[in-house]
Protein backbone atom coordinates (compact mmCIF):
# COMPACT_ATOMS: atom_id res chain seq x y z
CA UNK A 1 0.00 0.00 0.00
CA UNK A 2 2.50 2.56 0.81
CA UNK A 3 5.07 1.72 -2.48
CA UNK A 4 1.08 2.15 -4.68
CA UNK A 5 1.07 5.93 -2.68
CA UNK A 6 4.48 6.65 -3.36
CA UNK A 7 3.84 6.09 -7.07
CA UNK A 8 0.94 8.12 -6.72
CA UNK A 9 2.95 11.41 -5.67
CA UNK A 10 5.78 10.79 -7.80
CA UNK A 11 3.11 10.82 -10.96
CA UNK A 12 1.23 13.73 -9.52
CA UNK A 13 4.56 15.20 -9.07
CA UNK A 14 5.58 14.83 -12.63
CA UNK A 15 1.98 15.86 -13.84
CA UNK A 16 1.92 19.72 -14.94
CA UNK A 17 0.36 22.21 -12.38
CA UNK A 18 -2.52 23.47 -14.18
CA UNK A 19 -3.05 19.58 -14.86
CA UNK A 20 -2.71 18.96 -10.48
CA UNK A 21 -5.35 21.65 -10.69
CA UNK A 22 -8.07 20.64 -12.32
CA UNK A 23 -7.42 17.20 -10.86
CA UNK A 24 -8.19 19.53 -7.54
CA UNK A 25 -11.03 21.49 -8.93
CA UNK A 26 -12.85 18.27 -10.46
CA UNK A 27 -12.01 16.47 -6.65
CA UNK A 28 -13.46 19.70 -5.06
CA UNK A 29 -16.81 19.16 -6.73
CA UNK A 30 -17.20 15.92 -5.99
CA UNK A 31 -16.89 16.43 -2.52
CA UNK A 32 -19.15 19.79 -2.35
CA UNK A 33 -22.04 17.34 -4.23
CA UNK A 34 -21.31 14.07 -2.08
CA UNK A 35 -20.27 15.64 1.39
CA UNK A 36 -21.92 19.38 2.11
CA UNK A 37 -20.77 19.36 5.88
CA UNK A 38 -17.17 18.76 4.82
CA UNK A 39 -16.78 21.89 2.99
CA UNK A 40 -16.18 24.01 6.33
CA UNK A 41 -12.78 22.01 6.94
CA UNK A 42 -11.98 21.88 3.60
CA UNK A 43 -12.42 25.68 3.00
CA UNK A 44 -10.00 26.22 4.90
CA UNK A 45 -7.56 24.74 2.81
CA UNK A 46 -8.86 27.78 0.15
CA UNK A 47 -8.87 30.50 2.67
CA UNK A 48 -5.08 29.40 3.58
CA UNK A 49 -3.99 29.52 -0.19
CA UNK A 50 -5.60 33.09 -1.12
CA UNK A 51 -4.48 34.70 2.25
CA UNK A 52 -0.49 33.44 1.52
CA UNK A 53 -1.04 34.75 -2.09
CA UNK A 54 -2.01 38.05 -0.73
CA UNK A 55 0.49 38.00 2.05
CA UNK A 56 3.30 37.20 -0.06
CA UNK A 57 2.42 39.69 -3.02
CA UNK A 58 3.05 42.90 -2.11
CA UNK A 59 6.44 41.82 -0.87
CA UNK A 60 7.13 40.45 -4.30
CA UNK A 61 6.12 43.35 -6.26
CA UNK A 62 8.02 45.90 -4.24
CA UNK A 63 11.53 43.69 -3.83
CA UNK A 64 11.15 42.16 -7.36
CA UNK A 65 10.42 46.15 -8.91
CA UNK A 66 13.04 47.82 -7.09
CA UNK A 67 15.53 45.25 -8.16
CA UNK A 68 15.01 45.29 -11.67
CA UNK A 69 15.36 48.93 -12.04
CA UNK A 70 17.77 49.27 -9.41
CA UNK A 71 20.04 46.65 -11.64
CA UNK A 72 18.78 47.66 -14.97
CA UNK A 73 21.35 48.42 -17.49
CA UNK A 74 21.54 51.43 -19.38
CA UNK A 75 20.54 51.11 -23.06
CA UNK A 76 18.10 48.20 -22.08
CA UNK A 77 14.73 48.91 -23.50
CA UNK A 78 11.19 48.07 -21.22
CA UNK A 79 7.75 48.28 -23.12
CA UNK A 80 5.97 49.55 -20.52
CA UNK A 81 4.27 52.48 -22.91
CA UNK A 82 3.22 50.03 -25.26
CA UNK A 83 1.65 47.43 -22.76
CA UNK A 84 -0.03 50.91 -21.33
CA UNK A 85 -1.48 51.34 -24.75
CA UNK A 86 -2.88 47.90 -24.98
CA UNK A 87 -4.13 47.70 -21.42
CA UNK A 88 -6.25 51.11 -22.40
CA UNK A 89 -7.44 49.73 -26.05
CA UNK A 90 -8.45 46.71 -24.27
CA UNK A 91 -10.38 48.20 -21.46
CA UNK A 92 -12.39 50.30 -23.71
CA UNK A 93 -12.94 47.90 -26.37
CA UNK A 94 -14.38 45.65 -23.26
CA UNK A 95 -16.71 48.42 -22.84
CA UNK A 96 -18.26 48.50 -26.18
CA UNK A 97 -18.84 44.65 -26.44
CA UNK A 98 -20.88 45.31 -23.28
CA UNK A 99 -22.88 48.14 -24.88
CA UNK A 100 -23.86 46.27 -27.66
CA UNK A 101 -24.55 43.06 -26.09
CA UNK A 102 -26.64 44.84 -23.93
CA UNK A 103 -28.51 46.57 -26.80
CA UNK A 104 -28.91 43.09 -29.10
CA UNK A 105 -29.81 41.18 -25.63
CA UNK A 106 -31.66 43.60 -23.09
CA UNK A 107 -32.16 42.65 -19.71
CA UNK A 108 -34.00 43.86 -17.24
CA UNK A 109 -33.51 43.21 -13.37
CA UNK A 110 -35.72 42.45 -10.26
CA UNK A 111 -34.22 45.07 -8.18
CA UNK A 112 -32.57 44.38 -4.61
CA UNK A 113 -31.56 45.75 -0.90
CA UNK A 114 -29.05 45.57 1.39
CA UNK A 115 -26.14 47.64 -0.21
CA UNK A 116 -27.61 50.76 1.06
CA UNK A 117 -24.57 51.02 4.02
CA UNK A 118 -21.85 51.45 1.01
CA UNK A 119 -20.87 54.77 -0.22
CA UNK A 120 -19.87 54.61 -3.57
CA UNK A 121 -17.64 57.51 -4.88
CA UNK A 122 -19.70 60.31 -6.60
CA UNK A 123 -18.00 61.52 -9.99
CA UNK A 124 -15.11 60.39 -11.87
CA UNK A 125 -12.43 63.19 -10.27
CA UNK A 126 -13.13 61.26 -7.05
CA UNK A 127 -12.31 57.80 -8.88
CA UNK A 128 -9.06 59.54 -10.11
CA UNK A 129 -8.36 61.63 -6.84
CA UNK A 130 -8.48 58.13 -4.66
CA UNK A 131 -6.27 57.08 -7.67
CA UNK A 132 -3.70 59.77 -7.25
CA UNK A 133 -4.00 59.41 -3.58
CA UNK A 134 -2.84 56.02 -3.21
CA UNK A 135 0.35 56.69 -5.44
CA UNK A 136 1.40 58.80 -2.68
CA UNK A 137 0.75 56.98 0.65
CA UNK A 138 2.98 55.49 3.18
CA UNK A 139 5.10 53.19 1.88
CA UNK A 140 4.62 50.87 4.98
CA UNK A 141 0.86 51.46 5.04
CA UNK A 142 1.53 51.05 1.06
CA UNK A 143 2.51 47.25 1.90
CA UNK A 144 0.10 46.69 5.12
CA UNK A 145 -3.38 47.62 2.80
CA UNK A 146 -2.10 45.53 -0.47
CA UNK A 147 -2.02 49.83 -2.02
CA UNK A 148 -0.21 48.24 -5.72
CA UNK A 149 -0.15 51.57 -6.71
CA UNK A 150 1.80 53.38 -4.27
CA UNK A 151 3.61 49.97 -3.52
CA UNK A 152 5.09 50.71 -7.34
CA UNK A 153 5.81 54.24 -6.95
CA UNK A 154 8.01 53.41 -4.01
CA UNK A 155 9.55 50.66 -5.59
CA UNK A 156 10.66 52.41 -8.75
CA UNK A 157 12.07 55.62 -6.88
CA UNK A 158 13.91 53.62 -4.25
CA UNK A 159 15.16 50.83 -7.27
CA UNK A 160 16.71 54.17 -9.13
CA UNK A 161 17.65 55.92 -5.98
CA UNK A 162 19.49 52.59 -5.43
CA UNK A 163 21.42 52.48 -9.11
CA UNK A 164 23.69 55.04 -7.57
CA UNK A 165 24.69 52.93 -4.96
CA UNK A 166 27.05 50.16 -4.76
CA UNK A 167 27.38 46.95 -6.62
CA UNK A 168 26.82 45.20 -3.59
CA UNK A 169 23.71 46.82 -2.31
CA UNK A 170 22.50 46.09 -6.13
CA UNK A 171 23.25 42.64 -5.19
CA UNK A 172 21.64 42.06 -1.92
CA UNK A 173 18.04 43.17 -3.49
CA UNK A 174 18.70 41.01 -6.43
CA UNK A 175 19.46 38.00 -4.51
CA UNK A 176 16.28 39.01 -2.07
CA UNK A 177 14.21 39.13 -4.95
CA UNK A 178 15.29 35.69 -6.09
CA UNK A 179 14.29 34.34 -2.47
CA UNK A 180 11.14 35.66 -2.28
CA UNK A 181 10.46 34.26 -5.78
CA UNK A 182 11.54 30.73 -4.65
CA UNK A 183 9.00 31.68 -1.27
CA UNK A 184 6.00 32.52 -4.47
CA UNK A 185 6.98 28.91 -6.17
CA UNK A 186 6.25 27.00 -3.26
CA UNK A 187 2.90 28.68 -2.27
CA UNK A 188 2.06 28.40 -5.92
CA UNK A 189 2.93 24.68 -5.59
CA UNK A 190 -0.11 24.17 -3.38
CA UNK A 191 -2.88 25.83 -5.91
CA UNK A 192 -4.03 22.21 -6.18
CA UNK A 193 -5.22 22.07 -2.58
CA UNK A 194 -6.34 25.36 -2.39
CA UNK A 195 -8.48 25.31 -5.53
CA UNK A 196 -9.65 21.78 -4.00
CA UNK A 197 -10.75 23.43 -0.94
CA UNK A 198 -12.42 26.90 -2.50
CA UNK A 199 -14.90 24.89 -5.20
CA UNK A 200 -16.00 22.94 -1.80
CA UNK A 201 -16.60 25.69 0.08
CA UNK A 202 -18.09 27.56 -2.60
CA UNK A 203 -20.36 25.30 -3.75
CA UNK A 204 -21.44 23.96 -0.46
CA UNK A 205 -22.50 27.61 0.88
CA UNK A 206 -23.91 28.87 -2.17
CA UNK A 207 -25.10 26.20 -4.65
CA UNK A 208 -26.45 27.65 -8.07
CA UNK A 209 -29.80 28.39 -7.42
CA UNK A 210 -29.61 31.70 -6.19
CA UNK A 211 -28.11 32.68 -9.19
CA UNK A 212 -31.33 30.92 -11.51
CA UNK A 213 -33.56 34.31 -11.08
CA UNK A 214 -30.78 36.24 -13.00
CA UNK A 215 -30.17 34.12 -15.69
CA UNK A 216 -30.15 36.16 -18.83
CA UNK A 217 -28.35 39.08 -17.09
CA UNK A 218 -25.31 36.27 -15.78
CA UNK A 219 -25.83 35.37 -19.59
CA UNK A 220 -24.80 38.27 -20.97
CA UNK A 221 -22.03 39.33 -18.70
CA UNK A 222 -20.13 36.05 -18.65
CA UNK A 223 -20.93 36.09 -22.89
CA UNK A 224 -19.72 39.45 -23.22
CA UNK A 225 -16.13 38.18 -20.62
CA UNK A 226 -15.74 34.72 -23.48
CA UNK A 227 -16.27 36.89 -26.78
CA UNK A 228 -13.44 39.65 -25.55
CA UNK A 229 -11.38 36.98 -24.02
CA UNK A 230 -11.97 34.37 -27.54
CA UNK A 231 -12.35 37.00 -30.01
CA UNK A 232 -11.39 40.70 -28.89
CA UNK A 233 -8.26 40.03 -27.59
CA UNK A 234 -7.23 37.64 -29.74
CA UNK A 235 -7.69 40.45 -32.56
CA UNK A 236 -5.46 43.08 -30.43
CA UNK A 237 -2.98 40.49 -30.25
CA UNK A 238 -2.88 39.64 -33.56
CA UNK A 239 -2.46 43.51 -34.46
CA UNK A 240 0.24 43.58 -32.68
CA UNK A 241 1.96 40.54 -32.80
CA UNK A 242 0.81 40.02 -36.77
CA UNK A 243 0.64 35.96 -36.19
CA UNK A 244 -2.05 33.16 -35.03
CA UNK A 245 -2.54 34.57 -31.42
CA UNK A 246 -4.20 31.70 -29.93
CA UNK A 247 -1.61 29.85 -28.59
CA UNK A 248 -0.49 32.94 -26.60
CA UNK A 249 -4.36 33.67 -25.69
CA UNK A 250 -5.02 29.74 -24.76
CA UNK A 251 -1.88 29.34 -22.66
CA UNK A 252 -2.92 32.79 -20.78
CA UNK A 253 -6.08 31.44 -20.04
CA UNK A 254 -5.13 28.79 -18.53
CA UNK A 255 -2.14 29.15 -16.80
CA UNK A 256 -3.37 32.34 -15.29
CA UNK A 257 -7.34 32.26 -15.80
CA UNK A 258 -7.98 29.51 -13.85
CA UNK A 259 -6.40 30.54 -10.32
CA UNK A 260 -7.92 34.04 -10.91
CA UNK A 261 -11.21 32.48 -11.57
CA UNK A 262 -10.88 30.76 -8.30
CA UNK A 263 -9.08 33.32 -5.99
CA UNK A 264 -10.99 36.18 -7.04
CA UNK A 265 -8.41 38.54 -6.87
CA UNK A 266 -6.37 40.33 -9.06
CA UNK A 267 -3.65 40.74 -5.86
CA UNK A 268 -3.63 37.28 -4.80
CA UNK A 269 -3.13 36.40 -8.60
CA UNK A 270 -0.05 38.64 -9.20
CA UNK A 271 2.67 36.18 -8.42
CA UNK A 272 1.28 33.47 -10.79
CA UNK A 273 0.95 36.07 -13.46
CA UNK A 274 4.96 36.96 -12.71
CA UNK A 275 5.97 32.97 -12.50
CA UNK A 276 4.18 33.08 -16.21
CA UNK A 277 5.94 35.84 -17.74
CA UNK A 278 9.59 33.88 -16.51
CA UNK A 279 8.22 31.25 -17.79
CA UNK A 280 7.07 32.77 -21.06
CA UNK A 281 11.26 34.24 -21.01
CA UNK A 282 10.06 37.81 -21.01
CA UNK A 283 12.29 40.80 -19.77
CA UNK A 284 11.99 40.82 -15.99
CA UNK A 285 12.67 45.06 -16.28
CA UNK A 286 9.52 44.99 -18.28
CA UNK A 287 6.95 42.38 -16.65
CA UNK A 288 7.97 43.54 -12.68
CA UNK A 289 6.21 46.97 -13.57
CA UNK A 290 3.67 45.79 -16.33
CA UNK A 291 1.93 43.08 -14.37
CA UNK A 292 1.63 44.86 -11.01
CA UNK A 293 0.38 48.17 -12.96
CA UNK A 294 -2.49 45.83 -14.82
CA UNK A 295 -3.86 44.38 -11.65
CA UNK A 296 -4.61 48.01 -10.55
CA UNK A 297 -5.71 49.56 -13.89
CA UNK A 298 -5.63 46.90 -16.83
CA UNK A 299 -9.73 46.11 -16.24
CA UNK A 300 -11.75 44.76 -19.27
CA UNK A 301 -13.92 42.81 -16.60
CA UNK A 302 -14.87 45.57 -14.66
CA UNK A 303 -15.68 47.40 -17.85
CA UNK A 304 -17.68 45.11 -18.63
CA UNK A 305 -19.56 44.49 -15.51
CA UNK A 306 -19.96 48.06 -14.69
CA UNK A 307 -21.73 49.09 -18.24
CA UNK A 308 -23.74 45.87 -18.04
CA UNK A 309 -25.55 46.17 -14.59
CA UNK A 310 -25.95 49.96 -15.61
CA UNK A 311 -27.61 49.19 -19.36
CA UNK A 312 -30.00 46.55 -17.01
CA UNK A 313 -31.16 49.49 -14.69
CA UNK A 314 -31.78 51.70 -17.71
CA UNK A 315 -33.39 48.78 -19.39
CA UNK A 316 -35.60 48.05 -16.26
CA UNK A 317 -36.89 52.09 -15.74
CA UNK A 318 -37.50 52.22 -19.45
CA UNK A 319 -34.84 54.84 -20.01
CA UNK A 320 -34.12 55.33 -23.94
CA UNK A 321 -30.31 55.53 -24.72
CA UNK A 322 -28.65 56.64 -27.79
CA UNK A 323 -25.50 56.56 -29.54
CA UNK A 324 -23.69 59.44 -27.63
CA UNK A 325 -25.13 58.46 -24.68
CA UNK A 326 -23.85 54.69 -24.94
CA UNK A 327 -20.43 56.07 -25.83
CA UNK A 328 -20.31 58.38 -22.88
CA UNK A 329 -21.06 55.40 -21.53
CA UNK A 330 -18.46 53.11 -22.39
CA UNK A 331 -15.93 56.29 -21.66
CA UNK A 332 -17.07 56.12 -18.28
CA UNK A 333 -17.00 52.89 -17.43
CA UNK A 334 -13.56 52.31 -18.88
CA UNK A 335 -12.15 55.02 -16.50
CA UNK A 336 -14.11 54.22 -13.61
CA UNK A 337 -12.86 50.20 -14.36
CA UNK A 338 -9.37 51.99 -14.51
CA UNK A 339 -9.56 53.05 -10.75
CA UNK A 340 -11.51 50.19 -9.28
CA UNK A 341 -9.04 48.96 -7.72
CA UNK A 342 -8.43 52.19 -5.53
CA UNK A 343 -11.97 51.95 -4.38
CA UNK A 344 -13.86 49.58 -1.51
CA UNK A 345 -15.92 47.11 -3.49
CA UNK A 346 -14.25 47.20 -6.35
CA UNK A 347 -16.12 47.62 -9.81
CA UNK A 348 -19.35 46.87 -8.30
CA UNK A 349 -19.26 50.27 -6.02
CA UNK A 350 -18.60 52.10 -9.35
CA UNK A 351 -22.06 51.28 -10.95
CA UNK A 352 -24.23 54.52 -9.34
CA UNK A 353 -21.58 56.33 -11.05
CA UNK A 354 -22.29 55.03 -14.39
CA UNK A 355 -25.91 55.29 -13.49
CA UNK A 356 -25.62 59.02 -12.86
CA UNK A 357 -25.18 59.53 -16.72
CA UNK A 358 -29.19 58.64 -16.70
CA UNK A 359 -30.28 60.27 -14.01
CA UNK A 360 -31.00 56.96 -11.70
CA UNK A 361 -31.23 58.04 -8.25
CA UNK A 362 -28.79 56.62 -6.14
CA UNK A 363 -30.97 54.20 -3.96
CA UNK A 364 -32.08 52.34 -6.73
CA UNK A 365 -28.56 52.41 -8.24
CA UNK A 366 -27.23 50.57 -4.94
CA UNK A 367 -30.22 48.09 -5.33
CA UNK A 368 -28.66 47.60 -8.63
CA UNK A 369 -25.37 47.01 -6.57
CA UNK A 370 -27.03 44.50 -4.23
CA UNK A 371 -27.64 42.53 -7.67
CA UNK A 372 -24.23 42.60 -8.28
CA UNK A 373 -23.24 40.98 -5.03
CA UNK A 374 -25.73 38.26 -5.04
CA UNK A 375 -24.36 36.78 -8.70
CA UNK A 376 -21.25 37.66 -7.50
CA UNK A 377 -20.37 34.44 -7.25
CA UNK A 378 -19.97 33.93 -11.16
CA UNK A 379 -19.57 37.53 -11.92
CA UNK A 380 -16.78 38.43 -10.08
CA UNK A 381 -14.78 35.28 -10.94
CA UNK A 382 -15.13 35.68 -14.18
CA UNK A 383 -14.13 39.34 -14.31
CA UNK A 384 -11.10 39.14 -12.27
CA UNK A 385 -10.11 35.81 -14.75
CA UNK A 386 -10.49 37.89 -17.94
CA UNK A 387 -8.39 40.58 -15.93
CA UNK A 388 -6.10 38.95 -14.30
CA UNK A 389 -4.87 36.72 -17.56
CA UNK A 390 -5.23 39.69 -20.18
CA UNK A 391 -2.33 41.09 -17.74
CA UNK A 392 0.14 38.66 -19.02
CA UNK A 393 -1.41 38.26 -22.25
CA UNK A 394 -0.38 41.84 -23.29
CA UNK A 395 2.67 41.75 -21.39
CA UNK A 396 3.88 38.98 -23.71
CA UNK A 397 2.49 40.59 -26.65
CA UNK A 398 4.27 43.92 -26.55
CA UNK A 399 7.52 41.72 -26.08
CA UNK A 400 7.15 39.79 -28.52
CA UNK A 401 6.26 42.15 -30.87
CA UNK A 402 9.40 43.70 -30.24
CA UNK A 403 11.36 41.24 -30.44
CA UNK A 404 12.18 40.76 -26.32
CA UNK A 405 11.35 36.88 -26.56
CA UNK A 406 14.27 34.77 -27.97
CA UNK A 407 12.70 33.34 -31.36
CA UNK A 408 12.99 29.14 -29.67
CA UNK A 409 10.78 30.33 -27.29
CA UNK A 410 8.50 32.72 -29.33
CA UNK A 411 7.65 29.59 -31.51
CA UNK A 412 6.28 27.65 -28.58
CA UNK A 413 3.50 30.28 -27.45
CA UNK A 414 2.92 31.32 -30.71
Amino acid sequence: MTHANGSILQRLKRTSLVTRIIIGLLAGIVLALVSPESASAVGLLGKLFVTALKAVAPVLVFILVTAAIANHKPGERTHIRPILLLYLIGTFSAAVVAVLASSLFPSTLTLATGAADLAPPGNISEVLLSLLSSAVTNPVTALMEANFIGILVWAVGLGIAIRQGSETTRNVFADLSHGVSLIVRVVISFAPLGIFGLVTSTLAENGVGVLADYAQLLVVLLGCMLFVALVVNPLIVFWKIRRNPYPLVLLCLRESGITAFFTRSSAANIPVNLQLAEKLGLHEDTYSVSIPLGATINMAGAAITITVLTLAAVNTLGIAVDIPTAILLSVVASICACGASGVAGGSLLLIPLACSLFGIPSEVAMQVVAVGFIIGILQDAAETALNSSTDVLFTAAACMASGEVDEARSQQIG
